[in-house]
């Protein structure tokens, strides 16, 4: 008996702190895998499904080449490729990406359009107007719910819709150089290639 006595103390304080060590053992394994891997390459379930439904109404007093700029609806991304970017004014990323989006936008084969996020509609313009505006067309989500529809996770992602109306490729965060031509480019090249709907 005296010579188990001295252990156990030791024993105790072992099985007491066994418990954090095993917690900070998981902790430190979720810590690791939460900043390895890019954040731009989380899959999205949308991918290959149908692009949600967008009834949008325009930004008011936007305009583009002299012409009142459109909202967006469903329709809109029928029948050909179309480039949907989500932006909103108080997005400091999105300024960044935005130079890129400009040059996009004189691309041919597909349709660059807007989706502005729980903006305020004067900042939203004057942020077009300032940067200047590359979309054919600019839906107002005020309220954020055709951005929680489409999986938004955040300003800014892009979505690149195929001509049969689905998904094929999101981009998570802001567009740069290496991101638009090893990512972006190619992706919207796929979707130019691929079939139209009915084989035609």
């Amino acid at each position: 008996m005296s010579e188990t006595a001295p252990s156990s103390p030791g024993r105790r304080r072992l099985l007491v702190l066994l418990p954090l060590i095993a917690f900070l053992a998981l902790a430190a394994l979720f810590y690791g895998r939460l900043f390895t891997g890019d954040p731009s390459r989380v899959p999205s379930a949308l991918i290959g499904r149908p692009a949600p439904a967008l009834d949008l109404p325009p930004l008011e007093g936007l305009a583009r080449e002299g012409q009142p700029v459109a909202g967006l609806t469903s329709a809109d991304l029928k029948g050909g490729v179309t480039v949907l970017n989500v932006f909103a004014s108080w997005c400091v990323p999105c300024r960044d990406e935005h130079p890129y989006l400009v040059e996009l936008s004189k691309m041919p084969g597909f349709r660059l359009v807007g989706l502005n996020y729980k903006d305020d509609a004067g900042n939203a313009r004057r942020f077009l107007g300032r940067f200047g505006n590359p979309y054919a067309a600019v839906g107002v989500d005020a309220n954020g719910r055709t951005a929680i529809d489409w999986g938004v996770y955040g300003v800014p992602e892009t979505f690149v819709v195929g001509k049969d109306g689905r998904i094929a490729y999101k981009f998570i965060g802001p567009i740069d150089a290496q991101g638009l031509k090893e990512r972006l480019l190619p992706e919207i090249e796929k979707a130019i290639a691929a079939p139209a709907p009915g084989g035609g």
